[in-house]
């Protein structure tokens, strides 16, 4: 039983995503650190004067919780954007390389699929003979032609 849980553990796509989700965390905390002290602050200081940031005061004057901050919410999207970039630049794309060289396909476009004339499920394989859900025979796909 041990035996097993630890082939389980040392699968290869299983210590690649660990270490890609342990890359992303550093990366994370890093761009996090970069919108807080420097987007921020330039976000902060386009609205001008003492506010609390690029945004309206929706309630009582003062009240951070009746604040509408676009400033933060600016500071979110920029840091998502930035986040993804380099998780696509970090990750993603020296993977993608990794297993071309190694002659398998990462991240490929997905194959032709078709749709089920029975129970309209439209994940299946262009060159299934059965649906994957509801059991029932497909038509044979003709080659060259586009799956329904």
């Amino acid at each position: 039983m041990l035996k097993g849980f630890k082939n389980f553990l040392m699968r290869g796509d299983l210590v690649t995503i660990a270490v890609g989700l342990v890359i992303a965390l550093a990366f994370s905390t890093l761009i996090k650190a970069f919108t807080d002290y420097v987007i921020n602050p330039i976000v902060s200081r386009l609205q001008g004067g003492a506010s609390l940031g690029l945004g309206w005061q929706l309630g009582d004057e003062g009240n951070e919780a009746t604040y509408l901050d676009l400033g933060q919410f600016i500071s979110a999207l920029i840091y998502f954007v930035i986040f993804m970039a380099v998780i696509y630049f970090v990750i993603v794309v020296p993977y993608k390389h990794y297993q071309a060289r190694r002659g398998v396909t990462a991240f490929g476009e997905p194959g032709p699929v078709k749709t089920c004339p029975a129970c309209l499920s439209e994940d299946l394989p262009a060159a299934a003979s059965k649906c994957l859900h509801c059991a029932t025979e497909q038509p044979p796909t003709v080659a060259g032609a586009s799956p329904v």
